[in-house]
Order: structure tokens, then sequence, then C-alpha cells
């Protein structure tokens, strides 16, 4: 078809052919919106007929870089690695204002198909690259991502902390319910004190009870080992075998929280049924988790002019999220469907229904309809509209014995809503003011035309220089009559998103001279007209009358606006008092649990808040992770509208019940859970008991496995030294050799070129007054040369704490005692063996550095020092490695210096701003190294190649996943979590695509609970390999290249 349409093109085509072309052109204009058919035909022409290819000319797919919106402080990728480079005056302004500039894209880009393929191959060929090296690596499991396992003993419960629940596969709802139904007292206590009589077990004949008591009894082991385990969290797998069984394809697939919780309480339901009421089976009056979780209501109407009035029973209260702003709101709609008032016809019939409560339970669960089947899609979508609710929700407002009263204050309440949309009509009349398309308020208005009024026209006379400037024009080109562009234009451009990340440059000048001037010019301006608009003629009389009516009308439209405001605020807060009344607020409901969805309508991730009583705070139960949190936390994660997370279940409970308000004795959950183990039978007890016997074994097998591995040596300061022994360029001393070697042994010899240039300037000195004097004049010479370097004003390509040790205590005000022992150890390195004058020098400073006891110098402090420094050349040679690997494209090893560098000079700028380097580069980069690499990673899991997706997998696992924990669980910048949201909706966006594989959708379901999940796992940061640099000068020349690059967008070689 592509061909045809070439054809077509060239040579005018046969009539089929041209029929054909005429559809695309029409299925062009309906996509894009755009009619006119000169611009439609160029933009096809430029695709070759491809019509995709044509929409992304039109929608400036080929101009922007996805996520580029999201992250717009960030440089484009069309600059290189430019950081605030100016655009270049040669780009062409693509946005819709344009057309004219879009038109002559278009034109340009007719004949570089062939060239714009050829670089799209170039720059595929680093990915295809990266992605064979990357199959040949070993692949890491899924707990031993960036690093090891963390050890058994940190796994350990801190005191009687609330504990976490492992996460067996997509099973976080599972998590989140229980832990809500745990912190019930009630519940809790029901679930653990759960018996049946052996006549009873032995009774049960039916496949359903014997479930429900197997559901049952390890519900109970699982409670308890919530109460006393030693471990920080438990693992819920015999309970969820048990309750995964009622669900299809529960392996595959994360569940709905409601329905979870429906199974959940039908089950225990149902056991409790076996104990409480023999006799009568269907009597459930007595069944402890009816009277807890189950109330009634009353429904009553009329319909089709018949009234009815009928009770049912409800567990979950399901409430309509869309259309809504509050919770009270949301009530109000499910309780009065229909407005029941006479029809005109016959002023007998009426139509709709109320309901009313009958009785409400203890704990009142509200469940938000977040989901819904979007029918043109034929699949469900989520709905993230923002919805509030409070911490105390009275429900007098919604029981039948407040009929009356309610009846009237919502009757009242209807008249005052509809004179607010009196109102409101009013003031939109004065706002949206005109006649035509657009409208605009009035006071505005009048202001501009007395603006317009007010304004003089300047005097103004060409002089005869401007006159001689100006070029002459032509008739045409005085009222912009140019010639529209030539289809047959030619020029041939190259492809912005070149190999080498700089902007377009044009390859033949001369063409895009011919073709340019072909583009519309500026029309000329008479020599008369104004360079503002204003009257041309008014006079005196005439200004004051207008003046005085305009100012006048305005004001008195300011007034009325105003009066139409207060009026809208006056009826809003009576609507707001009117169920304020002490009578209405007797029923108070206290929130205790929010659980939140994050994700989209078929997959996601499930935590929940929990309000603690006895610490009279918010926790945050997310899988193993039980941490505090605070209502704006909470408000934040669920009331919606800002993420795609959202609250997706409510559970409130009766803040007058005695059961639910915790003692003020226990001013801790400590006393109260140990109280409940003491209370529980024995068999539990044993068997909490045998788990925590069980995990101190687990700990100590543990040990002795780690015990007879070769230790690995961590990243830490202390084995700095280690790792720059080999800074000059030597081979690394031996084991013992080093041990002996101090840092600040190190940072003497590198700067060891340094101390013997202020020796060798010492030669006078030296000849005339001896020894000493020589090394007491290199000591204070060099001292004034660091001193004065430090105080430099530090320029982008140069930072002087990299060229001495000193500098940088210098800059960071370190003790003088450091700094002069520190100094004076520079003399003392034995690598200073040149010559004779040298060994003196280098002796008489060894013989006084042992004159320099412990209470003259704290050596520990004196340690630190140099360790903060050894960490921020590590920190420094990490972030030039990051920055020269991400410009030669190769994203996935400079990600791991990038997040390497960003953590450990976290720890540094917490001691001091000077103390590390510019932490927003390495925010920025690390950040596009992301961005990057989650591109790469879903082109190449769509791409339907299994070893394709098995890369893009791998990359997401191993990259993407903990680099995104890492920065989520530190304090996140807000580039930084537009970046996440991009990279999270680019993902999210492939659920339920119908061209995808089954298989695919199902390993999708896979990753995004840990996507969307930042605290299920622990991250243990593993360093990447070493890179040293041979010495100061090399170090800084080298960072000196590298920002030039940033600044310069041309890439630089890794040395």
């Amino acid at each position: 078809m592509t061909a045809e349409l070439q054809a077509a093109a060239a040579a005018g085509g046969a009539e089929s052919q041209g029929t054909n072309f005429q559809m695309l052109l029409n299925r062009l204009g309906e996509i894009t919106g755009i009619q006119d058919p000169s611009f439609l035909h160029a933009a096809l022409k430029a695709a070759n007929g491809d019509l995709t290819e044509a929409v992304n000319f039109l929608t400036e797919e080929r101009v922007k870089e996805p996520g580029q919106e999201a992250v717009a402080a960030e440089p484009s990728d069309c600059e290189g690695s430019a950081v605030g480079k100016e655009r270049p005056t040669n780009v062409i302004d693509l946005t819709p204002d344009n057309k004219d500039d879009l038109q002559a894209v278009i034109a340009l880009s007719l004949l570089e198909s062939l060239e714009v393929q050829a670089v799209e191959r170039d720059a595929n060929r680093p990915h295809k690259a990266n992605a064979a090296e990357n199959k040949n690596r070993s692949k890491r499991k899924r707990c031993e991502v960036w690093g090891e396992n963390p050890k058994q003993n940190d796994w350990r419960r801190v005191n009687d902390w609330p504990v976490g629940m492992k996460n067996i596969g997509n099973t976080c709802w599972f998590s989140a319910v229980i832990q809500s139904l745990f912190q019930l007292p009630e519940f809790r206590r029901l679930v653990l004190g759960y018996s049946l009589p052996q006549r009873m077990l032995e009774n049960c004949r039916s496949r359903s009870e014997k479930r429900n008591i197997a559901f049952m009894q390890e519900l109970q082991c699982l409670f308890a080992l919530m109460l006393g385990t030693h471990r920080k969290f438990v693992d819920p797998t015999a309970s969820l075998e048990l309750l995964k069984g009622a669900f299809k394809s529960a392996d595959e697939q994360q569940q709905d929280v409601s329905e979870v919780t429906h199974k959940l309480l039908d089950w225990l339901e149902d056991a409790f049924q076996l104990s409480v009421n023999v006799n009568s089976p269907q009597d459930k009056s007595e069944n402890p988790m009816v009277q807890l979780f189950y109330g009634t209501f009353l429904t009553e109407g009329v319909h089709e002019g018949k009234t009815f009035s009928k009770i049912e029973t409800f567990g979950q209260y399901p409430l309509q999220v869309n259309g809504y702003r509050n919770l009270n709101e949301c009530l109000e709609g499910a309780m009065v469907e229909g407005e029941i008032e006479p029809l005109p016809s016959d002023q007998s019939v009426k139509y709709g229904q109320e309901r009313w409560f009958t009785k409400l339970p203890p704990v009142l669960t509200f469940e938000l309809s977040r989901f819904e089947f979007n029918q043109s899609l034929g699949q469900p979508e989520k709905i993230h509209n923002k919805l509030e609710f409070p911490q105390i929700i009275y429900m007098d407002r919604y029981l039948y014995s407040n009929k009356e009263i309610i009846q009237r204050k919502r009757e009242e309440t209807r008249k005052l809503r509809k004179q607010i949309a009196i109102l409101q009509q009013k003031l939109e009349r004065y706002m949206k003011y005109g006649s035509g398309p657009s409208r605009f308020p009035l006071p505005d208005m009048l202001q501009y035309v007395l603006e317009f009024a007010s304004t003089k026209l300047p005097l103004v006379v060409p002089s005869a220089q401007d006159s001689q400037m100006m070029p002459a024009q032509s008739p045409a080109e005085c009222c912009g009559l140019n010639e529209p562009l030539q289809q047959n234009s030619v020029l041939e451009t190259e492809n912005t998103e070149n190999t080498e990340g700089a902007a377009s440059t044009l390859i033949n000048p001369p063409a895009q001279q011919e073709l340019m001037s072909k583009l519309p010019q500026p029309s000329c301006l008479p020599a008369e007209m104004p360079e503002c608009p204003a009257p041309r003629v008014v006079t005196e009389e005439e200004m004051s009358l207008v003046r005085t009516c305009l100012q006048r009308w305005r004001s008195e439209i300011e007034q009325d606006i105003q009066d139409l405001k207060d009026c809208i605020t006056r009826i809003n807060q009576s609507i707001g008092q009117m169920y304020g009344d002490p009578v209405l607020r007797q029923v108070p409901y206290r929130l205790h649990a929010v659980l939140v969805h994050e994700g989209q309508a078929n997959a996601g991730h499930y935590w929940a808040y929990i309000y603690d009583q006895p610490r009279k705070s918010w926790l945050k139960f997310n899988d193993i992770s039980v941490t505090e949190s605070s209502w704006e936390e909470l408000e934040r994660d669920s009331y919606g509208g800002l993420r795609n997370a959202s609250a997706y279940c409510l559970m409130y409970i009766n803040d007058k019940l005695s059961y639910f308000v915790a003692d003020d004795d226990d001013d801790a959950e400590t006393g109260q859970f140990q109280k409940e183990i003491e209370l529980l039978p024995p068999e539990l007890q044993n068997y909490i008991q045998e788990d925590n016997w069980r995990l101190e074994q687990e700990v100590e097998e543990w040990e002795q496995e780690q015990s007879c591995k070769i230790p690995q040596i961590e990243p830490s300061a202390t084995s700095e030294s280690q790792d720059f022994t080999s800074e000059s360029g030597q081979d690394p001393l031996s084991g013992c050799e080093h041990s002996i070697r101090s840092l600040s042994s190190e940072h003497a010899r590198i700067a060891k070129d340094q101390t013997a240039q202020a020796i060798a300037n010492t030669a006078d000195a030296y000849e005339k007054n001896g020894v000493e004097a020589a090394l007491y004049e290199a000591f204070h010479e060099e001292y004034s040369r660091l001193y004065l370097l430090a105080k430099e004003t530090p320029a982008p390509h140069n930072d002087p704490r990299l060229q001495h040790v000193l500098v940088y205590f210098l800059q960071n005000s370190a003790p003088k005692q450091v700094v002069e022992r520190t100094l004076l150890e520079q003399f003392a390195d034995r690598n200073l063996s040149y010559d004779e004058r040298s060994i003196s020098i280098m002796q008489v400073a060894r013989a006084k550095l042992k004159e320099i006891g412990p209470d003259d110098v704290n050596m520990e402090e004196y340690k630190k020092w140099h360790e903060d420094y050894s960490l921020f050349r590590k920190v420094s040679v990490y972030l030039l490695t990051g920055l020269e690997l991400y410009q030669n494209r190769k994203y996935q090893e400079a990600l791991t210096y990038l997040v390497y560098a960003y953590q450990s000079n976290t720890t540094l700028l917490m001691k001091g701003p000077n103390r590390g380097v510019d932490e927003s580069l390495i925010a920025l980069y690390r950040r596009k190294c992301l961005l990057k690499l989650n591109e790469m990673a879903a082109a190449l899991f769509v791409s339907n190649t299994e070893a394709d997706v098995l890369e893009g997998i791998n990359i997401l696992n191993e990259l993407i996943i903990p680099c995104m924990h890492l920065i989520i669980n530190n304090d996140i910048s807000k580039d930084d979590l537009d970046a996440i949201e991009v990279m999270r909706n680019r993902w999210c966006s492939y659920l339920g695509q119908e061209d995808m594989d089954a298989n695919l959708q199902m390993k999708l379901g896979e990753l995004l609970p840990r996507l969307l999940d930042c605290s299920a796992e622990v991250i243990i940061l593993k360093e990447p390999p070493k890179i040293r640099p041979n010495s100061p000068y090399d170090l800084c020349s080298r960072f000196a290249a590298v920002m030039e690059s940033i600044h310069g967008a041309a890439p630089v070689a890794v040395k």
C-alpha cells in the first residue's frame, strides 16, 4: 500500500489509487481534527503513505521525548546532555498555532525518510549490544536485588511493634484486609477464643463446614503469631491456600478487596454459626460476626404508583464515587434515589425511594465503587476522582429514628440548593459576558475599554536613518502575499535524535535558503500605525464622560458580583450547618482503617492505614513493612485525584462502644498484647513458643553458614583506603602493610607531587639556614597556597577540593589541629625520597609528628575527617564515571554509578553543604538514566520476542525497581516523583490491551505490584566496579572535561 501511495503522489496514479489516498486523507483528518487538505496531504506524503507516521508528524510525537512534559525541568534529549543550554535559533516551533512552520517541517521531511531510517538503525545498535551483553550476565533472584540477602538477625521484631505480613505473590489484598481486622480488639478476641466441642467437629459432614473450620483454625494460628512472634513479619501461606481455593485463577491475579472481605466474613459467619445456634441454623441473630459487622436498613418508596417498604441486611455498604465530593454526599446519594414528587398529570402518583438505617453495626464498612466498565473499550477502568472523608462521621442523619427531622432538613437543603443554582446563573452572566463564543468577566471588559480610551497616541517622527535602513518591499510582500510552499521543495536534514544526541543540523544550506525564502514574511506596517491600540481622536469632554460612566458602571458591577458571591457563601454555610445540631451528633463513628489501592483496574497494589488506639497515631501496613504515618499522608494517598492511589474501602467503628476505646491504663500496646497472650489456649501459646524457637534456630544456622563463606568487603569509610590504594597507578600493597597505612598517609601520598614542589622551592633556605628552616618555610608557603585556593570562587568546570585534602578541610572549617597535622604528614611521607634535601626534610617532619601526643590532636576526629574526604573522592569518581557512561549511551552501567554516588553523597551532605558534590546534578542524570532504561525495558517487553521480553523484565527487576525504591524511601523531589509517575504510567498503560499476549499480561500482573509498591522489600545497594584516577591532576582534568561536555553537549571518552 505504501508503494502505491508513493506512485500516486509522484505521478498522479490510477483512479483506484487516488481513491485510496483520499480515504487516508479523510481518516487522517478525523484522527487529528485538522481540516486543511494541503496540510494533511503534505503530512501523509512526508510519511510515505504511513497513516501512523503521519499522525505522529501532526501530534508532535517526533518532537517531544516521552515523559518530557512530566519532567519539564530536565534538558531535552535533542540537546544532548547540555545542562541549561539555550534553544537553537534555527529550530522550528511545532506548536499548533505555528501552522506555517509546521508545513515547512513537513516539506523538509519529504525526502529524509531514508536518512532517518539509517540514523535510527545506528541509534539502535547500542541498545542491541546492551541486550546481548545483559543476556550473558547471571540473573539475580528477587531477594538478591542490589545486594545479598538481609541478615536473619535484622528480621527480629522490635519490642511489641505490630508485625507485617509476607506477600507470597499478589497477596497484598489479604494483608490489607487481615491487618485491618486484627487491629479490632473485639474481632481478635472472637477469633482467638473460637472453639467447637469435639462432638460438633465429628458431626461436620459437608465440605464447606470442614473448610470453614480449617480456615478458622489457621486464622487462629496466624493471629496468635501476630500477637507473640519475635519476627518482624509473619507468613500467611496456610490461611491463604484455603482462601485462594474460593477464587478462580487466584495464583495468577490479584483479588478485589471487597470480594475477599465478603468471602472471608461469610466463612467466619458460617464457622461461628456452628457454635452459637445448633438448633436453628437459619437464625443468625446470635452470631458474633453478624452482630459485629452486619446491620439493617429500611427501604421505602413508590414504584409505578404503588408504595412499598422492605427491610434488608447489609455488611459492606456500597457507595458510588462518581459525581460526589465527600463521603456525606455519597451517603445522601445512596439513601435518596429519584425525586419523590407528584407528576403534573396525576398529583397522587410519586416516584422514588428512600433508605434509612434501622440498625448500625459496631463496625461500619463502606465499599467505595472506584471501578466502572468502559463499554467502548470493553474493559474496566478505575475512577481516580477525589473523595474526601472525615475521621469522625455522625450517622444520625441517616437513621430511621430521625426520619421526620431529616426529611425537613433535606427539603430545606433542596430549596437552598435551588437558590444557589439561580444565583450561580446570575453570577455567570457577569463573569462570562458577551454574545460570541469567547466571553469574559464584565468588570474586566469595562476596565479594558477604560484603558483603551485613556491611551494617548504617541507622536513618532521616523528619522532619515530609519527610512534608509528599511528594506524596499514589493506590494505583494507588504500585504503578506507569499506563495505557498512548493510540494516538491527538497531539503535534506539529519534526524533530531542522532546518535550523538546533539540538535539537528541542516545538510544542504542552499536548499534551506531556497525553501526559507518561500516561507511567509511578516507584512510591513504603515508608518502611521501606532505601537498599541489607542483612539485616534477624542476630546476632553468625551474622555471625561466615558471615564465617568465606565468607572461608575464597573463599581456597580463589582458590587453586584460581590453581593452574589456573599449570598452564595451564606447559603453554603447554612447548608454546611444544617446537620450540626447537637441532637444529630449522638451516633459518632470513628475511622479505624482505610484500605488503599494504587494502580489501574486490572492490577495494582493494596495497603492499609490503621489507627492505633494505644499509640494515638496512624500506622501504615504495607506487606512486611509497618511504619508510623500521619493523617496528612493518609489524605494524600487515600483521597484520590492526584495519583493512581485512592481509598477503596473505609472501616468505621462506633466510638461509644467500650471495647473499641483504648484503655487509658495501657500507655502502649505492650501490656494489651501481653495480656491477650496469657489468655490464649495452651496449644496456641505452645505454637508461638515453637515458632520463636525456630526463629532462633534459623538465625543460628544462617550465622554458621555465613561464617563458612569468604567475607566480602562492604562499601564503607573504613575500606576507603583499600579502594584507592592504586590511585597513583602502583600495585596495591599487601594486606599487612596496608592495614598499617592510615587514610592520612594515603592522602599524603596522593599529594606527593605538590609537596615535592613545595620542598623544591626552599632550596635557598635549606642552603643558608638548614633543614628545620627549610621545613618551616615549605610548611607555611604550602599552607598559604592551599588557603588561597580554598577561598577562590568555585567555577562550574573546576572543583579545587579535588586537588588537595586540605582544600576540602579548609572549605569545611576543619579544626586547626587537624589541618596542621595533615599538612605536616604531607612532608613526612616516605615517598618524598627524591634527593638529600627531601630526605632530610622528611626525617625532621617525622620526628615532629612523634612529638604530637593524643592530648594535642583528637585522633578519632582526625580519622573521621580523612574518612569524609576519601568518601568525597569516591563520590566524585563515581559521578564522573556515571556521566561519561551516560553520554556514551551506556545507561545501565551509568545508573549503578550514579545511584551509588547519590547514596554516599547524601551521607556527606548531612554534615554540611560543602562536604559533598552537587546533589541536583546527580539526581538529574540518575533520573534521565531511569527514563531511558524504562523506555528500553518497555520496548523490549512489548516486542513479543521471548529473549527481548526477558531482557526487559531483567532491566526492570535489577535496575529500575530497586532504584525507584531507593528514591522514594528518601526525601523525594517533585521532579523525581513526576519521573516515577511517568514510568509507572507507561507500564500501567499496557493493562488490558487486546493485542497483548495473555502470557505478557500475566507477567505484567507480576511486575506491577513491585513497581507500584515501594516498601515491600529491603534494598541493599551493591557497589559498582572501582574506577581509580591516577592523580589529583588527572581527576581535576577529568572533572573539567566532563563538565565541559555536559554544558557543550559533546560526549567524552571514558578514561
